[in-house]
């Protein structure tokens, strides 16, 4: 089964895009870090090597320490879809961190976006 085109998209190349969107209201690249490594379980140095290395997408997720078991909470709608509704595992994944970006640009307190975990701060 072919996958989505996102799926090759490289991780690198979307990273600055989060960042420049969180930065454009206001917000900081420790924001992003935290949000995404709740997601992914990525330490600092894991990240950063996935910044680095040009993985795609596909990879980035397959190889994530370990997806937050309260990701299923996450909930709302994203380029026109319910992520709840996603089907396809990698593509809810994708939009999990889309989501989670979404809600830090917006301003939503990070225990709600964490979705009540207590994360230490970067």
């Amino acid at each position: 089964m072919a996958g989505h085109r996102i799926y090759g998209m490289s991780f690198g190349s979307i990273y600055p895009l989060y960042l420049t969107k969180l930065e454009r209201k206001d917000h900081t690249r420790a924001e992003l870090d935290q949000v995404i490594t709740w997601l992914t379980g990525y330490d600092e140095a894991g990240l950063a090597e996935a910044i680095a290395d040009g993985r795609t997408l596909e990879a980035f997720f397959a190889d994530a320490p370990a997806i937050n078991p309260n990701a299923s909470l996450i909930t709302g709608v994203i380029c026109g879809l319910r992520v709840e509704e996603i089907e396809d595992p990698l593509m809810q994944q994708i939009r999990y961190m889309d989501k989670l970006v979404d809600e830090v640009a917006r301003g939503k307190k990070m225990t709600s976006i964490l979705r009540g975990s207590q994360v230490a701060t970067a």
